[in-house]
């Protein structure tokens, strides 16, 4: 059978980082081929290629059989692809129709837009989607994330795609509208769309999957057919090898307790969330995306202030408003994104260095030039930060080296707390291991660390204890010994 769409061979690297590496990948007409992977193990860069927002760095597109080169989204969407991303791409102050139309808008014979085609086809395409319930005229600011789903798709195939895919397409649904939508998308394989179907829930795979794919770390683990896996074997290929060969580290003692939450909310993202952390522990914080897992990070923190319930350090109740506040008791915060939230990258990296503890360099208002290299010379050998010197500016660093500086700045601050949300993303293997090894030595000195990583080896391997999030709820906990990939994996995708 010829493909409907056939990758060979896909390469795609930023900034000399693989985010994709030889990958094949096809889908079939009336095929519904499900991607899956953890976060960061190349679906994203793999749908953008697909959908022509990247070109790949190597490797070769086939679309019924025949090599096409997709340069743009306009030109996979000539191509007869087309993608429903995850964040919805609408315009809330428009109408259904407009939406459905935007961009390839039929013209009347007088160069005008046919705005009665537009509303008529829009009709005919909801009904097919039985969405007779959404308006051709309704704005789509006012409707539920459900029909604004359904308005995407139907915009999606108001191009008549050959290949439609879909970008995690339940995230922000209920229940009985995930459903509803499922059933949609095994008409549309009933029609003959050829479907690539993105999503961490397990049951939406086994579900509708004709054939599963698996990445994991940018390379391509295997493609099978879904009737010869289970869902045990299909965590076990995105997770991969053990987990004790990967992350080897040494237990420490548990010391006294150093943060606690008791039923601590902040609005609907962060809800009725209770736990411990003790001095030396290292505590996995593990979830999908959206689960809530960097807002407590941010509640925390101060970033956004808890809305009820009841945050100690040291065994002192405390209110924390700001993060100069958590500062203050001894929290330090490594944020997901170095580049926009960690650091200034145009700066030098001893003014980096001082960022978070400039009173400490202080004297009436004025910098001690001299001390302030003096720390930035002696942090960047205890990190074994590489660089040409400290007046080097941040963006020329790797992405390893800029994340130390991000650890060494916050550790200036002798802080009692380290929250790590994403330490190791976007960084290479050899700087992923010297960044596991600051953590072992930091929780050797006795630093209670939050640790939130899409990395599910990783938190397994690293942690005392995992706790799981589920929009927005503490939903499982585990000791070490017990914290399996099975067992987390499932805890995070449980319906």
């Amino acid at each position: 059978m010829v493909c409907a769409l056939r990758l060979k061979g896909i390469s795609k690297a930023f900034s000399g980082v693989n985010a994709i590496h030889d990958v094949d990948f096809d889908v079939r007409p009336g095929e519904i081929h499900a991607l899956v992977g953890e976060n960061g193990a190349g679906k994203s860069t793999l749908i953008k290629i697909m959908s022509g927002i990247h070109q790949p760095d190597s490797g070769s597109i086939q679309i019924n059989g025949y090599h096409r080169r997709l340069s743009s989204p306009r030109e996979a969407f000539r191509s007869g692809i087309a993608t429903v991303h995850q964040e919805l791409l609408l315009f809330s102050e428009l109408s259904v129709a407009e939406n459905i139309f935007l961009g390839h808008a039929r013209r009347n014979p007088i160069g005008g837009v046919d705005w009665g085609y537009m509303r008529t086809r829009a009709r005919q395409i909801l009904n097919e989607l039985q969405s007779q319930d959404v308006h051709v005229d309704a704005i789509v600011g006012e409707l539920s994330v459900a029909n604004r789903q359904r308005v995407e798709i139907s915009r999606a195939l108001s191009l008549n795609p050959r290949v439609l895919i879909m970008d995690e397409p339940t995230a922000a649904l209920t229940d009985a509208d995930v459903q509803g939508l499922l059933r949609l998308v095994q008409r549309l394989r009933n029609n003959g769309v050829g479907i690539v179907y993105v999503s961490h829930r397990m049951p939406e795979i086994f579900a509708l999957a004709d054939r599963v794919t698996v990445l994991r770390d940018g390379r391509l683990v295997d493609t099978k057919p879904i009737g010869e896996m289970d869902q045990e074997n299909l965590v076990s290929l995105m997770v991969g090898r053990s987990v004790d060969q990967l992350y080897p580290r040494a237990s420490v003692a548990r010391g006294t307790a150093i943060l606690e939450l008791r039923n601590t909310s902040c609005g609907n993202r962060v809800r009725d969330i209770s736990f411990t952390l003790h001095a030396g522990e290292i505590l996995g914080i593990a979830g999908l995306v959206g689960s809530g897992r960097t807002k407590l990070a941010h509640t925390i923190f101060g970033i956004a202030p808890p809305t009820s319930g009841t945050l100690l350090v040291g065994g002192q109740a405390v209110k924390i408003k700001t993060p100069t506040q958590a500062r203050d008791l001894g929290i330090a915060y490594v944020p997901e994104d170095r580049g926009l939230q960690g650091l200034i990258r145009s700066q030098s990296i001893r003014r980096n260095f001082s960022l978070a503890n400039l009173k400490q360099f202080a004297t009436l208002g004025f910098i001690r030039h001299a001390a302030e290299l003096k720390e930035t010379q002696r942090a960047m050998v205890d990190l074994g930060i590489r660089a040409r010197g400290t007046e080097q500016p941040v963006r020329q660093l790797s992405g390893g080296n800029q994340q130390k500086i991000v650890v060494a700045k916050w550790l200036a601050i002798k802080p009692r707390i380290i929250i790590l949300d994403e330490p190791t993303r976007g960084i290479d293997g050899g700087a992923k291991a010297e960044i596991y090894k600051l953590i072992t030595q930091l929780a050797e000195q006795g630093i209670a660390i939050l640790l939130i990583s899409s990395e599910l080896p990783e938190v397994l391997g690293m942690s005392d204890r995992v706790l799981v999030m589920s929009r927005g709820r503490l939903v499982a906990t585990f000791d070490r010994e017990a914290a399996t990939a099975s067992c987390v994996g499932a805890a995070m995708i449980a319906p």
